[in-house]
């Protein structure tokens, strides 16, 4: 079965009208028409946008966007609305906006089979140590460091076949949950995983869903997790290099048997890991 991504709005762009804006506080916003629609703009993928020269201070839905040379990238949450998205950014003393399409894009289904069911309805207790966990994950996702993005490209963290895409629309036990956030790789327990990317480590812990789990902070919002380790070999505060191991696979937390779950997120949401290998090619931000 197919999963379409819905919304009100989903009627094109028929026209932007081009003018200046005057806000209450006396700052001048410019729009720009809107871009041509992108592959990539799509809910939980990345739009990749050409800066203007001298362009400053961007935000999407208010939140910092990372910039790589010459070009920026925005993440889109899964959630998107089709239609028109827009960043807003610094040029001398204005603020202007830019304009672009997000078009829709199909994602399957997943049914999946727990045997345990505190994993599918957690008890009381269990729901309040989820939701201080999810708290903690949330501010670790919407941080935004001065580090360098990456320039050596994006590596996939181990080799092993593709078992869940980003984006499965997700059935536990039959019972519907969130969209899957993230890519997993099945291997065997104890596989090697490596670092896409220079990062620092922020969190190092075992989490009631995601089991043994870290996090890496590579740079102007781009956070990367990985989940079900069966043990880290790494320490919060940690700096790491592209290609160093730092883990291993397991299978702790909600699996049905050894895997990674690779979730990437940027400007605090998640998104597609093998869009961010794509855009992320070396040299290309000069």
């Amino acid at each position: 079965m197919i999963h379409r991504h819905s919304s009100v709005h989903q009627l094109p762009v028929i026209g932007l009208i081009l003018g200046v804006l005057l806000l209450g506080s006396g700052a001048l916003i410019a729009s720009e028409p809107a871009a041509s629609p992108s592959p990539t703009a799509v809910p939980g993928g990345i739009y990749r946008w050409p800066l203007p020269e001298g362009a400053a201070d961007l935000r999407f839905n208010t939140r910092p966007v990372l910039t790589r040379g010459a070009e920026a990238l925005v993440g889109l949450p899964l959630s998107q609305p089709l239609g028109p998205a827009e960043i807003t950014y610094r040029l001398g003393d204005q603020t202007r906006s830019h304009v672009f399409e997000v078009s829709d894009k199909a994602y399957s289904e997943q049914h999946i089979t727990l045997k345990n069911r505190e994993m599918v309805n957690p008890n009381p207790e269990q729901l309040a140590r989820i939701r201080r966990e999810s708290s903690r994950q949330r501010a670790l996702y919407l941080a935004f460091s001065d580090r360098t993005p990456p320039q050596n490209g994006f590596l996939r963290p181990l080799e092993g076949p593709v078992s869940s895409l980003f984006g499965h629309r997700r059935f536990f036990n039959g019972e519907p949950r969130n969209p899957h956030s993230g890519l997993d790789i099945a291997a065997p327990t104890g596989a090697e995983i490596r670092a896409p990317a220079d990062a620092e480590v922020t969190l190092v812990d075992h989490l009631y869903y995601n089991g043994k789990t870290i996090f890496l902070d590579h740079g102007q919002g781009l956070i990367t997790m990985y989940c079900h380790l069966s043990e880290p070999l790494v320490n919060e505060g940690e700096t790491v290099q592209q290609g160093q191991v730092i883990g291993l696979v397991g299978a702790t937390g909600r699996v049905t048997g050894p895997h990674l779950h690779w979730s990437v997120s940027l400007n605090g949401y998640r998104v597609d890991p093998q869009s961010m290998m794509s855009m992320l090619v070396p040299g290309d931000a000069d």
